[in-house]
């Protein structure tokens, strides 16, 4: 039994008539009937009374319409989706993103603009550190990824720089460097020397180290020891260590505001090399129309 063979006995059954029939499926009427014999023979059952004027359905038959009417439903609901599917209106999108990158206004208003341009597809989101998304990606189990610095280069993957901002100090509210600018009506930058008087917050190194590891080379090459207090997996947990007076660290100024009654943010004089990307990793070769067009969207809007 096939697809062809339900149209031919909906056809029939709607019409009650084989010729008429024959003229709305647009074939002729011996092969209909012949097509019609077969379906019977196939089923071992009766599906309609022959009459001089045309047919009419059996018992079974009234029961195989139902059926048969139902699956050609199901099969048309399923091309309709399936179209939808090929231009990447339907499906999933399984985006992961560091809390860093989800902190800059752009995440939120990207995903935000995907949902209402694509309402048909399911988006899945995951938050974790540089280093275990670019696994999850590498291994399939992730569309796309968006981060800051790539902490490796697995092979099947691409990196993105969509935009890049300052870096900024932060240090507890109450802390002595804050209390000398209490006067400023702006924050007066801080340099590197400044903040290496006291002991360093910075994200774990293994985790997502290219941010930390250029602030390090820098210190390094001006001649400063800094005095790492605390390393973390999430630049989260890192302001909330510094709202805590656990010690000072560097965010991307993106993160500003964050804990605005515990943190004092500032500048960085002389820091200009030291910035903050906003990376999309994805997959070199995919073939996920909702992950492509995704990522179009996100390429497309910071050329805008």
């Amino acid at each position: 039994m096939d697809i062809r063979a339900l149209r031919y006995f909906v056809a029939v059954a709607e019409t009650g008539h084989m010729t008429r029939a024959a003229e709305q499926l647009g074939i002729q009427q011996p092969p209909l009937s012949q097509q019609i014999k077969q379906l019977e023979r196939e089923l071992g059952v009766l599906l309609f009374r022959r009459h001089p004027r045309g047919v009419t359905l059996t018992d079974a038959g009234h029961h195989f319409q139902a059926e048969a009417t139902r699956m050609l439903g199901q099969m048309q609901a399923l091309r309709e989706r399936m179209v939808r599917v090929a231009k990447g209106q339907e499906g999933s999108l399984s985006v992961g993103f560091t809390s860093s990158a989800a902190s800059h206004r752009f995440v939120p208003e990207a995903l935000r603009s995907f949902r209402s341009q694509h309402p048909g597809v399911e988006l899945q989101v995951r938050e974790a550190n540089a280093a275990d998304l670019i696994e999850a990606l590498a291994a399939g189990r992730l569309h796309c990824a968006l981060l800051r610095a790539p902490v490796a280069h697995p092979e099947g993957l691409r990196f993105d720089t969509l935009l890049r901002e300052p870096m900024i100090a932060a240090l507890p509210i109450d802390h002595r460097l804050v209390q000398r600018r209490a006067r400023q009506s702006s924050p007066r930058p801080l340099t590197l020397a400044q903040l290496c008087e006291d002991g360093l917050i910075l994200v774990r190194r293994p985790g997502a180290p290219g941010m930390y590891a250029e602030l390090l080379a820098l210190c390094h090459t001006r001649g400063l020891r800094p005095r790492v207090v605390a390393e973390v997996d999430r630049m989260m947990t890192n302001l909330n260590l510094v709202a805590a007076g656990v010690g000072l660290s560097v965010v991307p100024a993106s993160m500003s505001g964050v804990h605005a009654h515990a943190i004092a943010y500032a500048p960085l004089a002389g820091c200009r090399s030291l910035d903050a990307p906003l990376t999309l990793a994805s997959r070199i070769g995919e073939d996920s129309l909702p992950a492509l067009n995704f990522a179009a969207q996100l390429r497309a809007s910071v050329k805008a």
